[in-house]
């Protein structure tokens, strides 16, 4: 939980503190999953309690993170669209996942995305998770992140969420200890949280928090720190992210301060394919997607998000062979490029396309290695609290390893080595 930053509700459910989300103060148990959602689900929908109702759970299973259930009543005579139509979907957070995501700014992040006609309707929170309308459409698997009509559908909805969507300053919440571990080693163990927070939301110089920097920062203090060995292995993290920091964070980029209100999980079950039938304007023969899941947005140097979304071409099977080439990175940078300056609010008069094309598809090329090292650190934290059944500790191996490939590239080591490239760096070079 972020510390002084939850909100709660009253006993019957209203709203208390400055969400305009209804609270329940009810949860969701995985040992009692069917009864539990039901109460859930009709503490927002009693309506559907009714005689005639027939309330089925359909649970999805492509997140490592959260359990997912999908709420749908059949009523006798309702054809599956018009179920699906009414049909709501029902998150409840993994065990300990609020120690690496802020549920308030989740939250508010799902607010703002609905403001803005980018996000469902939120009907709910409660104790341990969200409810919210469902999203008609065909998740994406990743080979279909590959396809040209589905990332440059991607393309034009990321530029659409950096372009319009502002960032809003916070605070970077925290939890101080997590369920399994006593508390973070210097300088977190010994810090007052007033001073805990300035060294959080500080890590990057001039930049306002929370960032996708900040977020790091925070991942990096939540790490386990039982034996030497883990201790070693935070102190040169937080040493890779102070490297990452001087590097990276001050160089010019789109929005304000460098920073747009970024995704940060764009993997493919988070992006769905809309029917062409539900089109709402444009070219109704083109794809459009949507996306879901905002617990990891966060203001972040559009870069990153688009390093980190090639990298889910790949599949959390980390398959390096199929990441997206020059061609296919150019080909989707285009297109979001055009996006982006055609859906400013305040449209700049000269925009030279082709340099502002070069410069990110050499700025995604500079982040290339970080989101190795920003989902290895969030798989090492998830490797000690997860209760889910997927190999973290693996992933986090892989996920750093692609980082650590990165740096060897950039610093020469790999050649000096006379070490073959790394089949991820190959692809990366690889033109068609």
């Amino acid at each position: 939980m972020a510390v002084g930053r939850e909100n709660g509700g009253t006993a019957n459910g209203e709203l208390k503190g400055d969400s305009h989300i209804r609270y329940i103060p009810r949860s969701y148990s995985s040992s009692d999953s069917d009864a539990s959602a039901l109460r859930l689900v009709l503490a927002v929908l009693p309506e559907w309690e009714d005689a005639s109702s027939k309330v089925e759970f359909v649970r999805f299973t492509d997140g490592i993170t959260n359990t997912l259930l999908k709420a749908v009543n059949k009523r006798p005579g309702l054809s599956k669209e018009e179920a699906d139509k009414d049909a709501i979907l029902l998150r409840a957070y993994g065990n300990g996942t609020d120690v690496i995501i802020d549920r308030h700014r989740e939250a508010q992040n799902h607010e703002l995305l609905m403001r803005h006609g980018l996000a469902p309707e939120l009907l709910a929170r409660f104790e341990n998770g969200m409810m919210y309308r469902f999203v008609r459409g065909t998740v994406t698997q990743p080979e279909d992140l590959r396809k040209p009509a589905i990332y440059k559908a991607v393309a034009r909805r990321l530029a659409q969420w950096h372009a319009t969507v502002p960032c809003i300053p916070g605070r970077t919440g925290h939890s101080r200890k997590n369920s399994k571990t006593e508390g973070f080693s210097a300088p977190s163990g010994t810090l007052g949280d007033a001073e805990f927070q300035r060294v959080l939301d500080g890590v990057a110089p001039g930049k306002p928090s929370p960032n996708v920097w900040t977020v790091m920062q925070k991942w990096i203090f939540a790490l386990p720190t039982d034996t030497e060995e883990q201790r070693a292995a935070q102190a040169e993290l937080q040493q890779e992210l102070g490297t990452l920091v001087s590097e990276l964070s001050q160089r010019p980029g789109l929005g304000v301060n460098g920073l747009v209100f970024a995704h940060c999980d764009l993997l493919s079950g988070n992006v769905i394919v809309i029917p062409k039938s539900q089109a709402v304007n444009g070219d109704k023969s083109a794809e459009t997607v949507t996306f879901i899941d905002y617990e990891y947005a966060t203001p972040s140097p559009a870069a990153f998000d688009l390093a980190n979304h090639f990298a889910e071409w790949g599949g959390f099977d980390c398959d390096h062979g199929v990441l997206p080439t020059r061609a296919q990175r150019r080909e989707f940078i285009t297109e979001y490029v055009r996006a982006y300056f055609d859906m400013l609010p305040e449209k700049p008069i000269d925009i030279d396309e082709s340099a502002e094309i070069e410069k990110l598809f050499n700025e995604v090329d500079h982040y290339r290695g970080v989101p190795g090292f920003y989902w290895g650190i969030w798989a090492l934290i998830q490797a000690t609290i997860s209760e889910i059944d997927f190999d973290y500790a693996s992933y986090a191996k892989t996920r750093l390893g692609e980082y650590w490939a990165w740096r060897g590239e950039v610093r020469g080591e790999r050649q000096r080595s006379g070490k073959e490239i790394p089949l991820r760096e190959r692809r990366w070079e690889q033109e068609v």
